[in-house]
């Protein structure tokens, strides 16, 4: 929802006040405590993306809080109007000081509960104040000092109020939105190396063509790359404005950095570096498409973006090569078959992602299959249609088609094979040594798509 900004006069506000006051007097006649809930704003505009997006998350915490404490709701308002956000909420309970005293310290646990201003109401008693619970006076949002003392003085100017308001607000989302990307890409690797079974690779049956690396070695390393999900999304947000490229220059720094951290989690193991460049990147797309309403969710924008990201470092990349210079495995096989790997992947959109791997858990889901066996079945498709640079590292190219050939086969005959075909397959792979782990980064991006697309904020 976009916001066209409109000011508001005084008269327009104390009549919405009186609308509010004479629907609470209606509400109270139920002899149960109410909550009125609206957002501190300064000045005439009272309604924006962000402060929308602050009252509805000032709501959520408002209805958790009371379902920790188990306090019913009986009935809730919410009026979204030009003067601002308003929810009353009828309770359950004559307790209203209770109430008073959980809802003070929501009002306390964070800079943008400052912008909250949750009152309580007993239908015995009225209003019912911090002070007499024992809370403090509220603080003044911009200097901290006794909040009445600056208000009444109007020592701050509506701009600075604004701009704190402003700055509050963008700050909590910015961490919100960052938490909530890194939990889906480290959600989506647990998913992936938990599927199970996949061929050739360590699932929860085993170790797949795999010696130097078990269940455990993947959760302590995607434990260890936790915080840098969370800062690609950070890089992505803070250089939206940026070109693209800048923005993936930045990651880069970051992905070294990570990559030190990953190894020193697993004792020396490669579990995820293929992982840091794509789902990193990844991570930063969501981020510069993360607006003031919230979270991309849309997978193919999130697909184009990182492809704007990396377009240009990559052509330089595969320029060099081209020229005789090589320096990994990746790269030989460019320079040998002309095939591109994780980087050509990211650097064309995702196309497997897009086209495959996502669609196919998609499809397994819509037909009743859990995540596991949708899972098992995406990697099946991603094998039958990449050329992965794992499995050619292992067992060369020819090897790589043919069982890449294999699968097709599998798959055109049945699109979602059951667990013994999957395991037939496990055996096969385990004995040439094949492991699709270009294919396994791959599922782990679908699932990351898949839980960004599902992703609810409140």
């Amino acid at each position: 929802m976009s916001f066209t900004p409109e000011e508001v006069t005084l008269e327009q506000i104390l009549a919405a006040r009186e609308r509010r006051a004479f629907r609470q007097r209606e509400l109270l006649k139920s002899g149960k405590t109410l909550i009125s809930f609206t957002m501190n704003i300064a000045g005439p505009q009272k309604v924006s993306s962000l402060i929308r997006r602050g009252f509805y998350e000032g709501c959520s915490l408002i209805e958790k809080t009371l379902a920790a404490e188990k306090i019913g709701i009986i009935a809730k308002e919410i009026q979204d109007a030009v003067t601002g956000y308003e929810c009353l909420i009828l309770l359950d309970t004559g307790e209203a000081k209770r109430v008073k005293r959980c809802l003070a310290a929501v009002e306390d646990r964070d800079p943008l509960g400052r912008l909250f201003d949750i009152d309580v109401i007993s239908s015995e008693t009225g209003h019912i104040s911090r002070s007499e619970l024992g809370f403090p006076e509220r603080p003044c949002l911009v200097c901290g000092a006794p909040g009445r003392t600056c208000a009444s003085r109007r020592v701050h100017s509506v701009r600075e109020l604004q701009e704190k308001t402003n700055g509050i607000l963008k700050s909590h989302f910015m961490k919100k939105d960052a938490d909530a990307v890194a939990v889906c890409a480290v959600r989506a690797l647990l998913y992936e190396v938990c599927t199970t079974p996949k061929p050739g690779l360590v699932d929860m049956n085993n170790t797949g063509s795999h010696s130097d690396m078990d269940m455990f070695t993947f959760v302590d390393s995607v434990a260890a790359l936790a915080p840098y999900f969370r800062r690609c999304a950070e890089i992505g947000m803070e250089t939206s404005s940026l070109a693209p490229g800048e923005t993936f220059g930045m990651l880069r720094t970051e992905g070294r950095i990570a990559e030190g951290d990953m190894l020193r989690a697993t004792g020396g193991v490669n579990t995820h570096k293929g992982a840091i460049f794509s789902l990193g990147t990844v991570c930063g797309a969501a981020g510069r498409l993360a607006t003031d309403e919230g979270l991309c969710t849309d997978s193919a924008r999130i697909a184009r973006m990182a492809s704007e990201m990396v377009t240009d470092e990559v052509s330089e990349d595969f320029d060099r090569i081209s020229c005789g210079s090589t320096r990994t495995a990746g790269e030989t096989q460019f320079a040998k078959y002309g095939i591109r790997g994780c980087r050509g992947q990211v650097a064309d959109g995702l196309p497997a992602v897009i086209g495959t791997g996502l669609p196919c858990l998609k499809e397994a889901v819509s037909r009743g299959k859990t995540l596991n066996e949708a899972g098992a079945a995406a990697l099946l498709h991603l094998i039958a249609g990449v050329e992965d640079g794992c499995m050619i590292s292992r067992g060369g190219i020819d090897k790589q088609r043919q069982a890449a050939e294999k699968i097709r086969s599998v798959t055109e005959e049945n699109p979602f094979p059951d667990e013994r075909t999957i395991r037939a397959l496990d055996d096969e792979f385990i004995a040439e040594r094949l492991s699709p782990g270009g294919c396994a980064d791959l599922l782990a991006i679908s699932f990351m798509m898949l839980f960004l697309e599902q992703h609810e904020e409140y």
